[in-house]
């Protein structure tokens, strides 16, 4: 991890030391997700299904999530495997049905004329679940719970398949938990492609929807951005590309904690981002030296030091130096590993996740507290929140004119109309006055 000294740095020179990796960014990885785009939305399915036999190796297959599939599913793992799944999606189901909006009381602003908001699911949602390397099925349980609390008719989830071609069976589990019906194998950019477009394929066909979710590489979320930029194309939850995670650390600090938290991203993927900041040099030497004794063991150590590549140890003057590089970032996940955690909390203004204290492992969060883990990326945080309830959802507002509150507001409408020289408008409202 590259060693910054924040406080010498000009703004300039800290917006740097704060860029993303270039992959995410890189004009390649726009061009041929723009290819994959046109042929699938030149050839349909066919095309969908030439990209996953060349980038996946394995043509797309719907998996029916059937008695007999998820029986054989919990089969194949221990018991302790489906109870840690059962307990996860539960958490996450009571998380989301408490925190699901309701529609409002009626609000008056004026004798007679009343106004609320009143919410409702979307018709139909694309779930896009992270696999080829690791299957995550916790993302399917993080994105297809909460658009079922939503009440979404339509859920379709697409992952990519695993190196033979097939599925995990965690995967089924974790889709029969979660209601699914089906899940498809297909990944990467053609994925999106056929959740925008529409594809029909060999075991059935993909309509398109209405609103695309979940997390990727730098393709999927290249996909996501080019489909939601088209005319009449699907709307996006985030960006929600390469995992980022940024730890504040004091002296109290456990180093071992924070290097552990610190790899549990970065061996997400080689584009992954992992930062700390810290106000101890000594906190910064001891977690440095915990991330290279920890990384002999890591299975997956050759992605983590690839991501580690693009990591930075950044040393500030004091902690609340530090929340400000934390805004400044905007990460999707952040870890407070400070003596009182609890207090940093509301000088934070940007961040997907927020994990508070020694205790609050972010893993914790990827799996099994409850909030969903699908937050935003790339800086997303600073104006944008991680998936809810009521990201599968949309608010209307409703208005109740009585005749008495239109002619108390009607000549405030009118008048407003014509000084904007819309007389159609003022009209309209006139009528309400004078009838």
């Amino acid at each position: 991890m590259r060693q910054i000294d924040w406080t010498t740095l000009s703004p300039e020179e800290q917006r740097e030391a704060l860029a993303r990796p270039a992959q995410r960014t890189e004009a390649r990885v726009s061009d041929v997700v723009r290819e994959i785009f046109d042929d699938v939305r030149s050839w349909g399915g066919a095309a969908v299904t030439d990209w996953s036999v060349k980038l996946d190796g394995a043509a797309p297959r719907r998996i029916a999530i059937t008695p007999d599939a998820v029986r054989e599913a919990r089969a194949a793992l221990p018991p302790a495997d489906t109870r840690a799944l059962r307990i996860a999606a539960e958490n996450v189901r009571v998380f989301h049905q408490a925190t699901r909006p309701d529609d409002t009381a009626w609000v008056e602003t004026t004798p007679g004329v009343r106004s609320r908001l009143v919410w409702r699911p979307i018709a139909s949602a694309g779930l896009y679940v992270p696999g080829g390397s690791a299957p995550l099925f916790s993302s399917l349980l993080m994105q297809a719970i909460p658009a079922g609390v939503a009440g979404v008719a339509r859920r379709v989830a697409v992952t990519p398949p695993a190196k033979d071609g097939g599925v995990h069976p965690a995967m089924i589990v974790a889709a029969d938990e979660a209601g699914l019906d089906a899940l498809w194998l297909i990944g990467g950019a053609q994925a999106i492609a056929a959740l925008t477009f529409g594809a029909d394929l060999e075991d059935g066909r993909i309509e398109p929807v209405d609103k695309l979710f979940g997390p990727g590489n730098a393709w999927v979320a290249e996909a996501k951005k080019q489909a939601n930029a088209l005319p009449g194309g699907p709307a996006v939850d985030m960006p929600a590309g390469p995992s980022e995670l940024m730890v504040i650390a004091d002296s109290s600090a456990d180093p071992e904690i924070a290097a552990a938290d610190l790899l549990s991203q970065a061996e997400h993927d080689a584009d992954a981002q992992v930062l700390l900041v810290s106000n101890s040099r000594g906190a910064i030497a001891a977690i440095l030296a915990e991330v290279e004794r920890l990384l002999q063991t890591l299975p997956r150590s050759d992605i983590a030091r690839r991501s580690l590549a693009e990591g930075r140890a950044i040393r500030v003057a004091d902690l609340a130096e530090a929340c400000a590089v934390a805004n400044l970032y905007g990460p999707e996940h952040l870890a407070l590993q400070t003596l009182d955690a609890e207090q940093l909390v509301d000088r934070i203004n940007a961040a997907g996740a927020i994990f508070v204290g020694t205790y609050a492992a972010e893993t914790l969060g990827d799996y099994a507290a409850g909030p969903s883990h699908v937050l935003p990326t790339d800086g997303g945080a600073r104006t944008l929140g991680g998936i809810t309830t009521a990201s599968f959802m949309t608010s209307m507002s409703v208005q109740s004119v009585s005749e008495k509150g239109a002619a108390a507001l009607a000549p405030v409408a009118a008048r407003l109309a014509r000084l904007e020289g819309l007389e159609a408008h003022a009209r309209a409202a006139d009528l309400r006055c004078s009838s």
